[in-house]
């Protein structure tokens, strides 16, 4: 790095769906300064999200022990003049504040006003997730007409990233989300798990059961399954099913039941679930011609490395925190269309209709339609 070179440094996300839909502000950014030294501080278990990102020139990494005291010492040693804080946390401010970085630039929120020098304050679309309570939920579904959700048309959390950026010279128009990787990396990847190249070869499908944030986040298991089986029959697919290490019991049981139906070629099911890394994952979501999920971080890694996505929603929002450039037509999401949701629980108080109303034939519609490049919506099916 050039002594004259400007220093900036970005505050990076705790959650890797998140970090994936800061990509365009990054991408942004690096566009309004294309000179600057770009830092990124993020999370140590993020840190292979960013290898070979055109955004970002180095990381500064921590773990969850690390106290903001010790993170501030790290960033007075690279003495950036400009630090750029993502997250809304108090705790994120007062690493930077500690930092001892002049211009200090995050969205005003209580609690860490004071360790900003430039407070940026809400933007009229914003729209905050709260989770209502049991009551309020009944309120909805005995008023349906009154319980509509209708949020501004940039309410989705990448514009909230977007807008911080535009304070530093950044168009605030939205970029698809990216995670660069490398051809070697997919087909190091394809010959691990048994699959080699060819133009002949059968469709790639992923499937993702799992959802971290809770069980409101997870379709059915037996309606995934006969999903994947009718896919399969169809099309004669190859499935990867996967999953976090703590979903190994969930995704091994789905690979054994799609194995045991015979319904595709022999040995056409393998479970990746705990055996990738984060790099690992990136590239066998890139490997996928479609990726069948919840909405969880897979999700947002699929979209931004290129791969369409079909996904139930129920206790969440697409409008607000969907996979991909907001209207991309590649990618498919499904709705039950009840008045409760998005509720943006992590458990369902009542009868979990959001999810019991998708049914596994309209997420096989979806999926087809995906896999043919169809891009006119179908029944429940909303592109946004």
């Amino acid at each position: 790095m050039k002594p004259s070179e400007e220093k900036l440094l970005v505050r990076g996300v705790n959650w890797l769906g998140d970090a994936i839909m800061t990509t365009p502000a990054l991408l942004r950014l690096r566009e309004a300064r294309p000179q600057a030294h770009i830092t990124l501080l993020t999370p140590a278990k993020l840190a292979d999200l960013w290898r070979h990102h055109p955004a970002i020139d180095s990381l500064l990494t921590f773990q969850d022990p690390d106290s903001p005291f010790a993170i501030g010492r790290r960033l007075r040693r690279a003495s950036p003049s400009i630090a750029l804080i993502l997250p809304n946390s108090p705790r994120s401010a007062l690493e930077v504040f500690l930092g001892h970085i002049p211009h200090r630039i995050g969205y005003a929120r209580p609690w860490r006003n004071f360790l900003l020098t430039q407070r940026v304050p809400p933007h009229p679309d914003e729209v905050r997730m709260r989770k209502p309570s049991r009551r309020e939920i009944l309120r909805r579904i005995a008023h349906p007409a009154r319980a509509g959700f209708s949020p501004p048309p940039r309410a989705h959390q990448l514009y909230q990233y977007l807008r911080l950026a535009a304070t530093l010279g950044a168009k605030a128009e939205p970029l698809p989300p990216l995670i660069a990787v490398t051809v070697p990396e997919v087909e190091a990847v394809r010959l691990r798990f048994g699959l080699t190249s060819g133009a002949a070869r059968p469709p790639l499908l992923g499937l993702n059961a799992g959802a971290e944030y809770g069980p409101a986040k997870r379709w059915p298991r037996d309606r995934f399954v006969a999903a994947a089986m009718e896919l399969q029959r169809r099309t004669q697919c190859h499935w990867w099913i996967f999953g976090a290490k703590t979903d190994e019991p969930l995704a091994s049981g789905i690979a054994s039941e799609l194995a045991s139906a015979k319904t595709g070629p022999p040995d056409s099911v393998r479970c990746l679930a705990g055996q990738t890394s984060l790099r690992e994952l990136c590239a066998a979501l890139k490997a996928c011609d479609l990726l069948l999920t919840n909405d969880t971080g897979p999700m947002h890694v699929a979209a931004a490395v290129g791969t369409p996505v079909v996904v139930p929603f129920g206790s969440t929002s697409p409008e607000l925190t969907g996979p991909g450039f907001p209207g991309d037509p590649q990618h498919r999401f499904l709705q039950a269309g009840v008045s409760c949701s998005p509720c943006f629980r992590r458990e369902c108080p009542i009868d979990f209709r959001c999810m019991h109303g998708i049914g596994s034939e309209a997420i096989v519609a979806a999926a087809m339609q995906a896999l043919r490049g169809d891009t006119q919506a179908a029944g429940t099916l909303r592109p946004w």
